[in-house]
């Protein structure tokens, strides 16, 4: 059941160094005594711009939060927070108070220690009294609210229904008429977002990231209680990663904030009837390498062998003998996965690889950035449809290559490292070379999941003597346990520009953080400079869709987002191009390495819909990677990666024999290590 699935973990075990879950209310009470008003200057986190910890004057009056720059500027309030509402979480050794309210994560600190037990006393009381105030307002008034907030007073309605078993009579009569009167609400006023069953981390590669869950509760009631919001979760902290035997991962990160910043930004809408010079687009022929080396046409192909199969799988369960773990530690059942591996994430980053063509035929430096910029920012746009499912983490040694000659290029990728998991990988043509590696900082928030990916993207241009290097974005996955999940990316991209010829440019775009009302959504914005800082172009559009070069209403169109298959909901989510990926050509088999992800079993068995085979293979996958790794420590020796090398800098680079092995004398001539 949904209520037991929901009982709250004892946070008595909780110690001072750790996070303490602030409890719900237990049931109706009519004698809560209404709280006083508390006001005062706090410290609250600000992710960008101007990062770090900021003074803030709050003010708490019944239940509600309100912040602004100070005391006196009372008129110009920067944010506003429904306690009773938010999941809050302490910890008292940092002096610490978060409060999840969904949409956003509010990170506040107090400095004194006086001053924080008399804020947490507050917020405790405040919360209390809301919460009570919310269960008992008559239904007809909790329906003039928005559809958001209903969900979370429905969660504190049958909260306090099964209090009193003498209640529960007359409270289900209620109950069952704000439920239909709430399904209503919710197909009238949810997002157009992705279905439950389709959104496809973290990534986290990012984001990359994640599948989430459903609920074991009747059919009758599973389109409403999909929506409910759960009962409130503390945050999760870091910890340090351990070696986990290859199990499935829900990767998570540190938190972000909503405040707007004093400059306050706003994009326009770019209307049809703006004039648009050019907006390039690829749509080559396919074409492939056969073993002979000749070239002939290939039709790749444009669906799944099976759609994403229908089973719930209730995430709260897992995630509730978890809390105060590392979550990339936590292992996730093989339905929550889409049948791609973290190692083909990577490759997904090239779809857009004629970006690079083009800027590589551009003489001009700063149109040459402006390229670069739209590359760099296409490389989220897959994302949009696959918010919450998680790619197959990749085996010790686990490989993929990706030849593409329609597209130019040619990419290998390895998983080097376990503890801590790092994949490695290199692209080709030749007009550039593209190598990153890929690591995480995460964090679960108890809504909301944070994705913090660590490392540096390279990309070389030898034609020019340029070479360009930028950090991904932090990525954040909201509505973790119920409701319409979506992703967001924010922050900012610094790419750096370097040259032995010509003039130096830089780029800075930024990720706007969505506002109230989806202000901002998946907007992005950004300019490139001169070596003297001088602003030469102006970028601005949306990762999920396009890029445009100038001002509304004369703009050139530098990218747009290639269109969806159809039915694409039904298959994950996936592009086109994530589509042929997996695709496993007879021609191709021999000469892959046999640690190529295209061999890996619970991989293939899922993308051809067989959930319980794919769960039996990852198992026994697992098994063979303990086994591994026990071999390693008896002997006291270490995992070599076979295809990358460690940098001068600590990064992960292409050794150079990928393709020479093989080309002579051929993977199938030399030996690997059995991973499945």
């Amino acid at each position: 059941m949904l209520l037991v699935d929901q009982k709250r973990l004892d946070t008595s075990v909780l110690n001072s160094h750790s996070w303490e879950l602030v409890e719900d209310l237990r049931g109706l009470t009519g004698n809560i005594q209404k709280p006083v008003k508390q006001e005062g200057l706090m410290l609250k986190k600000r992710k960008w711009p101007m990062k770090g910890w900021h003074k803030r004057y709050f003010l708490l009056e019944r239940g509600i939060l309100t912040y602004a720059k100070t005391g006196n500027d009372k008129g110009r309030l920067r944010g506003r927070i429904d306690v009773g509402l938010s999941v809050m979480a302490v910890k008292k050794k940092s002096l610490c108070i978060d409060l999840d309210t969904e949409d956003s994560i509010y990170h506040l600190k107090a400095k004194t220690r006086d001053l924080f037990e008399q804020w947490v006393t507050e917020l405790r009381h405040h919360r209390m009294f809301r919460q009570n105030e919310i269960a008992m307002e008559p239904p007809e008034r909790q329906l003039q609210s928005d559809p958001t907030s209903n969900r979370r007073v429905l969660t504190l309605l049958i909260q306090s229904s099964i209090t009193n078993l003498s209640e529960c009579e007359s409270g289900l009569l209620e109950l069952n008429l704000l439920l239909k009167n709430m399904e209503v609400l919710h197909r009238t006023f949810s997002a157009p977002a992705i279905n439950l069953l389709q959104v496809g981390l973290f990534g986290l590669n990012m984001c990359l990231c994640f599948g989430l869950c459903g609920w074991d509760v009747p059919d009758g009631s599973r389109p409403l209680l999909q929506q409910v919001s759960s009962e409130s979760r503390g945050s999760i902290p870091e910890s340090l990663s351990e070696f986990f035997d290859a199990k499935e991962y829900l990767l998570s990160g540190s938190s972000s904030e909503n405040e707007v910043s004093d400059d306050d930004s706003y994009i326009s809408d770019v209307s049809d009837s703006m004039s648009v010079e050019y907006c390039r687009n690829e749509n080559g022929i396919t074409k492939a390498i056969l073993s002979n080396g000749n070239d002939c046409a290939l039709k790749r192909r444009d669906r799944l062998p099976s759609s994403r199969m229908n089973e719930s799988v209730n995430l709260w369960s897992i995630l509730r003998s978890n809390i105060g773990k590392d979550l990339s530690k936590v292992a996730m059942p093989v339905q929550l996965n889409e049948p791609l591996n973290t190692l083909q994430r990577l490759c997904e980053e090239v779809e857009y690889s004629h970006l690079l063509d083009t800027a590589v035929n551009t003489h001009d430096p700063h149109m040459r950035m402006v390229y670069i910029a739209a590359f760099a920012i296409s490389a989220y746009a897959c994302s949009f449809t696959r918010a919450g499912g998680k790619p197959f983490n990749p085996i010790l040694g686990e490989t993929y290559e990706c030849l593409r000659p329609d597209k130019g290029f040619r990419f290998i990728a390895e998983q080097v490292s376990h503890h801590p998991p790092v994949s490695a990988c290199h692209c080709e043509s030749k007009n550039y070379t593209f190598w990153q590696d890929v690591r995480w900082k995460n964090k679960f928030w108890g809504k909301s999941m944070e994705i913090v990916p660590m490392g540096v993207t390279h990309l070389e241009l030898p034609g020019f003597g340029d070479r360009y290097e930028w950090s991904k974005v932090t990525s954040c996955i909201h509505n973790i346990l119920s409701g319409q999940r979506w992703i967001e990316h924010y922050g900012e991209m610094s790419i750096k520009h370097s040259t032995t010829m010509g003039d130096v440019s830089h780029c800075k775009v930024t990720f706007l953080k969505v506002g109230s009302g989806g202000l901002n959504a998946n907007e992005v914005e950004g300019v490139v400079t001169d070596s003297h800082g001088r602003v030469i172009h102006s970028l601005f559009g949306k990762w999920s869709e396009a890029l445009y070069l100038g001002k509304p209403p004369s703009v050139t169109c530098i990218w747009r987002a290639n269109p969806m298959p159809e039915d694409h909901e039904q298959y994950y989510g996936f592009t086109q191009f994530a589509v042929e990926l997996n695709e496993l050509e007879e021609g191709l088999k021999p000469l892959l390495p046999l640690t190529d992800t295209r061999f890996r079993p619970d991989q293939r068995l899922l993308e051809e819909g067989d959930i319980a085979g794919a769960e039996e293979q990852k198992e026994r996958i697992e098994v063979l990677q303990r086994e591994r790794r026990r071999v390693l420590q008896e002997n006291s020796m270490t995992h070599s990666p076979r295809f990358f090398k460690r940098a001068e800098d600590d990064s992960w680079v292409s050794n150079g024999t990928y393709w020479d092995l093989r080309k002579d004398p051929g993977f199938s001539k030399l030996e690997f290590p059995v991973l499945w």
